[in-house]
């Protein structure tokens, strides 16, 4: 086992490393497991396991709900959401910087992604915040710490592609995600809470008192994106529409507000959809080489008796977290968070699953600590956007960015010692 686990891992360093796309290192990788350690036909092997991933019906909803966010990217939903949410938090210790944590939290709602949330906000927020005066290295951490939200509250694509890979309920993992996302939400504002009292001549003084019924009028922008977080999320946990419907429906729902804004024409159109094409290609090609990989490493015996290893340790299901955190974390450096859930999936499942961990809880498990690394040098994802946004050294963006990393952390923590926050939900519903 030791002799195959070193070559495997050895020619996947060197697939990845040599610049070869995630999903041929992972098809790759599968075909050299499969001729070198087993006599399984592996031309079969591979046609059939990349056909089968292709036309889940779970599937569908992945380049829907991608297309709603490439849509809402391009219409005026950020701008509306700072003119709706400024008012209220003119008073709140921290002030303006709660709008990049819960403006990422809304668009989270109806985008799915992380880099969608981080670009869509950081055009908006970081401009104006800077020049009203805030602490520009808190700004960039709140935005680079709060975009993470979008892999993490649904409708999430990261939860989708984890939902197939496991065979998983699409909902029941939508729903788990809600508590852990709003627990992340309040950590986050309790911090520039704290901050904002400790340094109180770093945050400008408030605008101009704005009466109660003005901080109503301006809320009114906020209406066609609570209609829409309702329409596609309240339809899932009302038991309405499937995920897949509900995706459909975002879809049309978004096309109508962005027509209304008067941000939608042919030509922003088609950059929507073909943006929506080229995520959900790039995603699927993952999802075909993961399921080869799997399979492969099903013949193999590797993760039957890796698990058994593991089981030898006599780990507790804690000491087991504690591992696979810091190893997804270190993966997270190098790959984006679909390629880690994928390329782990095959892998870790035999071994979370004789430690007695729920798979639904490991999925929002998993992409909480995914979360951390997308603001993890080298590779973090979001750091990548908010250096092209400020021009700033991508260590300077991390540092902003690393009291979030540790409030994420603590939110690991949570969930692990109280699992009923990501699992309640889900069983709640389900007991309906």
């Amino acid at each position: 086992m030791l002799l195959m686990i070193l070559i495997l891992f050895s020619a996947l360093l060197l697939l990845l490393g040599s610049g070869v796309w995630v999903a041929f290192s992972l098809l790759g990788l599968g075909w050299l497991g499969l001729s070198q350690f087993t006599s399984v036909p592996t031309g079969s092997v591979m046609a059939s396991d990349i056909w089968g991933s292709s036309y889940s019906w779970e599937l569908t909803a992945l380049p829907m709900f991608i297309w709603m966010g490439e849509i809402l990217f391009r219409s005026r939903l950020a701008e509306d959401m700072f003119s709706g949410l400024s008012p209220w938090m003119q008073r709140i210790p921290g002030r303006l910087l709660h709008i990049n944590v819960v403006g990422c939290g809304l668009f989270a709602a109806v985008s799915g992604s992380s880099a969608a949330t981080c670009a869509t906000m950081g055009k908006m927020t970081l401009p104006e915040l800077t020049r009203r005066g805030y602490d520009e290295q808190l700004v960039i951490g709140t935005l680079a710490g709060s975009a993470t939200l979008g892999l993490l509250i649904p409708p999430s694509i990261i939860l989708i592609v984890y939902a197939v890979a496991t065979e998983q309920s699409i909902a029941r993992l939508f729903m788990a995600g809600v508590l852990p996302g709003v627990m992340l939400i309040t950590m986050f504002i309790g911090y520039l809470m704290l901050w904002s009292w400790r340094y109180p001549d770093k945050v400008p003084p408030a605008d101009a008192r704005v009466s109660f019924m003005g901080k109503l009028r301006a809320s009114r922008r906020l209406i066609p994106l609570f209609a829409l977080i309702v329409g596609v999320i309240g339809s899932i946990y009302a038991g309405i529409a499937s995920p897949t419907e509900a995706a459909a429906m975002g879809v049309v729902l978004s096309l109508l507000l962005a027509k209304l804004q008067g941000a939608m024409s042919r030509g922003i159109f088609m950059d929507a959809l073909l943006g929506a094409v080229k995520t959900s290609t790039m995603i699927a090609f993952i999802l075909a080489g993961a399921s080869f990989l799997t399979a492969a490493m099903g013949f193999t015996g590797l993760p039957r008796e890796l698990a058994a290893w593991i089981g030898t340790l006599g780990l507790s299901p804690f000491m087991l977290l504690a591992a696979l955190t810091l190893f997804f974390i270190l993966l997270g450096c190098f790959l984006d968070g679909i390629s880690v859930v994928v390329l782990t999936t095959s892998i870790m499942l035999p071994m979370v699953e004789a430690a007695n961990i729920d798979l639904i809880w490991f999925g929002i498990y998993l992409v909480i600590v995914v979360e951390m690394s997308q603001i993890t040098p080298p590779v973090g994802f979001n750091l990548f956007v908010l250096q092209g946004m400020t021009g700033r050294n991508i260590l300077y963006i991390a540092w902003a960015a690393l009291p979030f990393f540790l409030l994420m952390m603590v939110g690991v923590v949570l969930i692990t010692v109280f699992p009923g926050i990501a699992t309640w939900l889900p069983e709640a519903m389900g007991n309906r």
